[in-house]
């Protein structure tokens, strides 16, 4: 069976509105995880307490890059586990690995929201 033909390289405007549609298509894609989407309430009830703590424009500015962070790693980790899950079917220590290691970057990312409020909280 003959493997289909690479599609051509697309360049200028045509690229900015292809890479556009696979980012949408990412996120359309992250949305059918779970993790992703209990996240994403998270990053609607930090603003509120944020509020509730009387935080400065920096803090949120600094929320908002913390949340697309969250967002890129989450999708990496994604990612990450698609691939091992494509690799093996079976149990692997390399897949397990893998895995614990793409949850591990995500609650990095998730932590350093924690710090953010503690920040706020003590300010």
């Amino acid at each position: 069976m003959a493997e289909p033909a690479k599609p051509a390289r697309k360049t200028g405007l045509a690229h900015f509105f292809a890479a556009a549609g696979y980012s949408a298509a990412g996120i359309r894609r992250l949305w059918r995880e779970s993790a992703f989407r209990q996240e994403m309430l998270g990053l609607v009830a930090v603003p509120v307490l944020l509020w509730a703590l009387e935080a400065t424009l920096l803090h949120y500015l600094v929320f908002a890059g913390l949340a697309l962070l969250v967002v890129a790693l989450e999708a990496l980790n994604t990612a990450l586990e698609c691939l091992v899950d494509h690799l093996t079917t079976d149990w692997a220590e390399f897949a397990r690995d893998a895995k614990d290691l793409g949850s591990l970057a995500v609650l990095c990312g998730l932590l350093c929201h924690g710090l953010l409020i503690a920040h706020a909280a003590l300010a």
